[in-house]
């Protein structure tokens, strides 16, 4: 769903930072070859994840749904030296697709991949994160954001993806559907929490920023 008009997003990307060579590939590739494209970052929010990753400098970043990479790597330009970022899908038919691109790029012995149950490998992590981003599963939202606000440093971030569901979150939302309704109850969550301080940017299907005080 486009919630500003298709001619001024390619004028709002045209006039941000060009999109990496390695990740334009990746973009291409996804394009061509797995179910769903529209999941990716894309070029635009890309660099936006980039931006806000270089700002923080995380030293330990976590990614919640890898998908083919893309956000992993625009996340990783920011790393601070020596930095590390964990990505979690259960998608196994994926591995070998995001490790190719990972194996490519500059930040290939910083990012580790995890393959399985998120709810379950999260708290394997004996890390103190400072950027997380949550761009999974949407009927765990809430189950993954519980469990990481104890794990982040103070002044951290955390960043959720699709939060604007298409516009789903506006309208009436249908008894079986879970995913809208737990985004809602989400939505909500983080702007009550008297933990986080956060923004829902409408870019792209909505992006929220939370700040740990």
């Amino acid at each position: 769903m486009h919630f500003i008009s298709e001619d001024l997003e390619n004028y709002v990307a045209n006039h941000s930072e060009n999109e990496p060579d390695l990740l334009a590939k990746l973009n291409k590739e996804t394009h061509q070859k797995i179910l769903q494209p529209r999941m990716l970052s894309g070029h635009f929010q890309g660099r936006v994840l980039s931006m806000l990753s270089k700002i923080i400098r995380p030293q330990h970043i976590l990614e919640i749904g890898t998908y083919t990479g893309y956000a992993a790597l625009c996340l990783a330009e920011g790393l601070a030296e020596n930095g590390t970022l964990d990505t979690i899908d259960n998608n196994e038919e994926l591995y070998d697709f995001q490790k190719k691109y990972f194996d490519a790029s500059d930040h290939k012995n910083q990012i580790v991949q995890h393959l399985g149950n998120a709810l379950e490998i999260i708290p394997t992590l004996n890390k103190k994160f400072d950027l997380v981003f949550i761009d999974a599963d949407k009927e765990n939202y809430i189950n993954y954001f519980t469990m990481i606000v104890p794990m982040m440093n103070k002044g951290g971030v955390i960043l959720s993806d699709n939060v604007l569901w298409s516009g789903k979150v506006l309208g009436d939302v249908k008894a079986n559907d879970k995913s809208t309704k737990v985004l809602l109850e989400y939505n909500q969550l983080l702007k009550n929490d008297s933990r986080v301080e956060t923004i829902l940017l409408p870019i792209r299907d909505g992006l929220t920023v939370s700040r740990i005080l």
